[in-house]
């Protein structure tokens, strides 16, 4: 992160919005409002870990992808796809702003069984129908495509090769960032340690530092500590920290051409990382329990267990291989149904929620960022309905699972 460094009080005791949370989703929030000519109102964004080290987003494996189970989802891919291909005419359009390409190496998901694969069928249909490229390959294409694979346990495989990859969710958020202070928004280094109601409407916020903050509208873009920022409003949020561990390894013989984000049946995705290194993912191997916050811990041993052997089957031709980095990060797990909460909460309308994204945020960030910022600003979203994802839905008590989630 190459941003300035933020001080450690605000400038104001009263703000219109203070959001909690400056990684990817919080600075999205507030970079849409800051440059949007209809809002006219004060922002200040509250972050206690600048660095983001040990954030969602430091640990974000930075992935692309529109291959959902649900039609929101797939587009809000496709707006981030867009936005992130189109980064610096959205961001300014000034030289110094990086261009921000995705890798489209793809996502190939495959399947072992028939359920399974027609499962991936029927994603592939609503998928084909907002526009995205998926194809299902049976046994035979898969190994034409792809002959390093081994696949005589594979039934088919779901593979999109557009607008699917990978891409830098970092230079994203510090761009985010960069540019809403340019348009007057205030980013402190500080915690928010207690929030004031009267009856349904947030009043203020008290600082780590001693100050209280009154403020209009309150954006939870806490991440894994959303559910946490609720609590100290009177409400909760169905959202835990789950443990996803990375590893990174060099081959002994590298592949010629890019791994996809492959999906393995395991469980395990791997795909190219860097000019000839290799990323693999994976929950933890049995039961996938909520961890605290601030758990890092590594309590199994997850690359001999469960990584190298499916590297090892899946991935024959890579011949012996050699971990090179390694890191546990976590997910800001909804346990409802695996999706985004945005907007207000139903308890306490000027509580807006950013967070639930599970596993998802730094690209769903850029749609939903943008989303809350039109709530706030004209009350109706208007560039992308995502009234599916209200927490009324929780509220009521309707889900809206979303299964492809790795």
């Amino acid at each position: 992160m190459n941003s300035t460094p933020f001080p450690a009080t605000p400038t104001h005791s009263a703000y219109d919005v203070v959001v909690i949370g400056g990684a990817t989703s919080g600075s999205a929030v507030a970079w849409y409002l800051a440059t949007n000519p209809d809002f006219t109102g004060s922002v200040l964004v509250v972050e206690r870990e600048p660095s983001l080290k040990n954030s969602a987003t430091m640990a974000s494996n930075n992935c692309m992808r529109q291959q959902f189970a649900t039609e929101i989802n797939i587009e809000i891919a496709q707006y981030a796809a867009e936005f992130v291909k189109n980064f610096r005419e959205n961001l300014g359009g000034g030289s110094e702003i990086p261009h921000l390409p995705i890798r489209n190496f793809g996502y190939l998901y495959l399947a072992d069984n028939d359920e399974f694969a027609e499962t991936l069928r029927q994603d592939q249909r609503l998928q084909a129908s907002t526009g995205a490229g998926t194809t299902i390959l049976s046994r035979e294409e898969i190994a034409a495509k792809y002959p390093f694979y081994r696949v005589d346990d594979i039934v088919a495989g779901s593979l999109n090769t557009v607008d699917e990859g990978a891409f830098d969710a970092l230079v994203m958020v510090d761009w985010y960032r960069r540019k809403a202070r340019e348009h007057g928004v205030d980013y402190i280094e500080n915690e928010v340690v207690s929030i004031s109601r009267t009856g349904d409407r947030i009043d203020t916020l008290t600082l780590a530092s001693g100050e209280v903050i009154a403020a209009g509208t309150v954006v939870d873009a806490a991440g894994t500590r959303a559910a946490h920022v609720a609590r100290m409003a009177g409400v909760d949020l169905p959202i835990e920290a789950r443990r996803r561990y990375t590893y990174i390894f060099s081959a002994e013989r590298p592949l010629a051409q890019d791994l996809p984000l492959t999906i393995d049946p395991t469980g395990v995705h791997m795909r190219s990382y860097g000019a000839h290194d290799y990323l693999v993912g994976c929950p933890p191997s049995h039961d996938d329990p909520a961890v605290d916050v601030d758990d890092f811990d590594y309590p199994e041993d997850i690359w001999e267990n469960k990584m190298l052997p499916v590297i090892t089957k899946r991935l024959p031709e890579l011949g012996a291989v050699t971990v090179t980095n390694s890191w546990v990060g976590h997910y800001e797990f909804n346990t409802f149904d695996h999706n985004a909460i945005i907007g207000p909460h139903t308890e306490v309308p000027n509580l807006f929620m950013c967070n639930g994204f599970s596993g998802h945020g730094s690209q769903q960030a850029p749609a939903c960022g943008r989303g809350v910022a039109e709530l706030i600003t004209y009350g109706e979203f208007r560039t992308l309905d995502l009234s599916a994802l209200s927490h009324r839905r929780i509220a009521e008590n309707r889900p809206l699972v979303e299964r492809a989630v790795i």
